[in-house]
């Protein structure tokens, strides 16, 4: 029994009944004197905070378990945010009694949580392949540069990373021979690859995978982009600028003298600069609204849960 479970079992015991004596305590739980003593005083440590009691619950303990392991997980090992940061994190919400927010604490729980995220994997991989449970990939490839370069392939519709191996190059031959040792051990084939236009990728899924080869969309969407915020951009910043310009000047005049002509003059420099502000605001909102549907529609993927998209939901697009 592990050093929580045998908390539980005290919290539960105390809960059911009551305070009760050192021995009468120990007898009921199963659980040495000793033990029971030390428990006692780990228990009245961690119970600082008003909301402490819940995390000595069954389960309290399960959703404080996944609360650490979500924090640990999307932002140390995702995102690499440093133990620092994600120490004051759990301190600021009053964790630091039942977790133990030590940098070199949460550093072995990070080690520990990606080696077991990687033999979880391994296991449920294996299990799939046993079962006859691999389907073809729709696959989309790149080359990330870090320390060395990365040969990488991920299955879209999971979600999950297959290959992310270190080459010297990426060509063509390269990229089929690291895929196919690993499709090999999946046994499994590539029915599409995503990827730019570059000539390696396209044979690959061509004549390497034999499937089909499917343009990325993200170049497009650069382009796009491009194309209307050089011209939208400089224009809405000067408008605004002209603006600010004109409010001040209408502030200076107002403060110096009684109303005026020159401040009846002011005031409408103001208000056509105001509305050329909006035009050009309107301008690139109605500019970003066709790209956004385009994203959505055009990308096979749904943003949101990296499902395939049916042609109902493009439709309602």
């Amino acid at each position: 029994m592990g050093f929580w479970d045998r908390s539980l079992r005290i919290v539960k015991y105390l809960c059911d009944h009551g305070p009760q004596s050192l021995r009468h305590l120990a007898h009921q739980t199963g659980i040495s004197k000793r033990r029971v003593h030390r428990l006692q005083h780990a228990l009245a440590w961690r119970s600082n905070a008003p909301e402490a009691g819940l995390w000595e619950t069954e389960a309290g303990r399960q959703w404080f378990t996944r609360l650490v392991v979500a924090t640990l997980s999307t932002f140390g090992l995702k995102r690499g945010v440093g133990v620092e940061t994600m120490r004051e994190f759990f301190v600021r919400l009053r964790l630091q009694h039942p977790l133990g927010c030590s940098p070199t604490a949460l550093r072995g729980v990070m080690q520990t949580l990606a080696k077991m995220i990687v033999e979880t994997a391994q296991t449920w991989e294996k299990e799939g392949v046993t079962a006859g449970e691999a389907r073809e990939i729709i696959g989309a490839v790149d080359a990330t540069f870090l320390e060395h370069m990365l040969l990488v392939l991920m299955d879209l519709p999971s979600g999950s990373l297959l290959v992310a191996a270190v080459a010297a190059d990426r060509t063509s031959a390269t990229w089929k021979a690291v895929g196919d040792e690993r499709l090999k051990a999946l046994g499994t084939a590539v029915l599409s690859l995503v990827s730019d236009r570059a000539k390696a990728w396209s044979q690959l899924a061509e004549t390497g995978f034999e499937g089909l080869s499917m343009p990325d969309f993200f170049p497009c969407i650069h382009d796009l982009v491009k194309s209307y915020a050089l011209a939208i951009g400089p224009r809405r910043r000067h408008a605004q600028q002209e603006l600010t310009h004109a409010e001040d000047r209408l502030r200076r005049r107002q403060s110096r003298a009684p109303e005026s002509q020159d401040d009846q003059e002011a005031i409408r420099l103001v208000t056509a600069r105001r509305t050329d502000v909006q035009c050009w605001t309107e301008a690139q909102h109605t500019s970003r609204q066709p790209l956004e549907t385009r994203s959505l529609t055009l990308h096979p993927f749904s943003i949101d849960d990296a499902t395939a998209q049916t042609s109902t939901q493009v439709a309602s697009r």
